[in-house]
């Protein structure tokens, strides 16, 4: 039988793991409850600190040391091993503030997509990236310190702890897995071509949209890394802006880095490569004062990317494809590459644009496998995607040859 795993730092926090045990419990859920914290506790756990520090790397004696951050550390190396090697973990709730928090969400980002994960943390109103990740960590903002119970935490505490069993008493329909799985990236100024492309290839494949935010973009890549994804249909490659640029949207440096590591089918594109994002207007560092900008809403700015960092993101992708090995078809669309770049539109900047194609010629080594396709069609075209998915067809059963 499957179990939820409730962990935490019992040192500071025994009671409030052992109520949210006993929900899990009182729903029909078995648990295991997980002590993490250094410093005793261990008359409320089911695994003392001890077993899962057994774990580490380097043995025990890396996790119990005198230096607090070093702990945390340690210890959610710890458990990163411990959680990845139990055969009979369900489901996974964790209780923290900062530490607790940091030692738990890196081990629940270690455990697959769609393993039941819950963080309850005291900073789950805040920038969630970090504690997030690529991976599906649901957190739970206490409203209070997890630091005792009183009626605020019980309640909450309780929501939680009721989320996961419902995750994991509940099944979700199952569906024959039978279609080949795809994976295409898409923002809102490239929704057309990529609803278009689904539309023509839901029938043979399974489509699994990723929207270009920056997590989305590690989730792709995490998605493809992990095998079983058959192709790739990149069209909206903005992420390099905010990486390059500066943006809040960046998806790293490994961006493009999974399809060159998997080898697979790849149909690419500059989807919104003529912007950089940022949240409201106050967010804009000051050294682009005076630049264009559009304010896609009230916690979304976006600024248009000039002929200089255009060049610089096309080199940039270009070195990226050519380390790919398996087949490639990289498709510029000259007329325009988001909704907003478009004749009269408020991105429209053929110079730029211009500067972006030309880095790409210049720095693509084509060959018989890794190809540019030149298309004079707007990224929004239905003809830009019927191309785009005629492409991937071509490669994806031939092999590019």
């Amino acid at each position: 039988m499957k179990k939820a795993y409730v962990v935490g730092t019992a040192d500071t926090k025994g009671p409030e793991l052992q109520f949210v045990r006993d929900l899990l419990g009182d729903a029909g859920v078995s648990t295991v409850l997980v002590n993490v914290g250094t410093k005793g506790g261990e008359q409320y756990a089911d695994i003392p600190a001890a077993e899962v520090a057994a774990c580490h790397p380097d043995g025990p004696a890396a996790v119990f040391v005198n230096d607090r951050g070093r702990a945390v550390i340690e210890m959610s190396r710890a458990l990163t091993e411990f959680v990845t090697a139990r055969d009979d973990l369900g489901g996974i709730i964790g209780l923290g503030g900062s530490g607790g928090s940091g030692i738990v969400a890196p081990a629940m980002q270690a455990l697959p997509i769609g393993v039941p994960k819950v963080l309850v943390s005291t900073l789950a109103s805040g920038d969630v990236s970090a504690y997030v990740g690529a991976s599906d960590v649901n957190m739970f903002h206490p409203v209070t310190d997890v630091s005792g119970l009183n009626r605020v935490s019980r309640r909450l505490l309780g929501n939680a702890a009721h989320a996961l069993a419902g995750m994991m008493r509940f099944k979700v329909p199952q569906v024959e897995d039978d279609k080949p799985a795809l994976v295409l990236s898409m923002f809102g100024v490239t929704t057309p071509a990529v609803q278009a492309m689904t539309t023509r290839l839901t029938d043979d494949f399974d489509c699994l949209v990723f929207h270009a935010t920056g997590s989305g973009g590690r989730c792709m890549e995490q998605i493809i890394d992990q095998g079983g994804v058959t192709g790739v249909l990149d069209i909206t490659t903005t992420e390099v802006c905010d990486l390059l640029v500066g943006g809040f949207l960046s998806a790293g440096e490994d961006r493009l880095g999974a399809m060159a590591r998997m080898k697979l089918p790849f149909v690419g594109s500059c989807g919104a490569l003529d912007m950089v994002n940022f949240w409201g207007p106050e967010t804009v560092p000051a050294e682009f004062k005076g630049r264009k900008f559009y304010h896609h809403n009230a916690q979304v700015t976006l600024m248009r990317t000039t002929a200089e960092e255009c060049a610089r993101i096309g080199a940039w992708i270009g070195r990226k494809l050519n380390a790919c090995e398996g087949p490639v078809r990289f498709l510029l669309p000259l007329r325009g590459v988001s909704a907003l770049d478009i004749e009269g539109g408020d991105f429209h900047d053929p110079e730029a644009d211009a500067a972006l194609f030309q880095a790409l010629r210049d720095t693509v080594r084509q060959t018989d496998l890794r190809r540019l396709v030149e298309l004079d069609l707007h990224i929004n075209d239905d003809a830009f995607a019927s191309a785009a998915v005629t492409h991937f067809k071509e490669i994806y059963t031939t092999g590019g040859t």
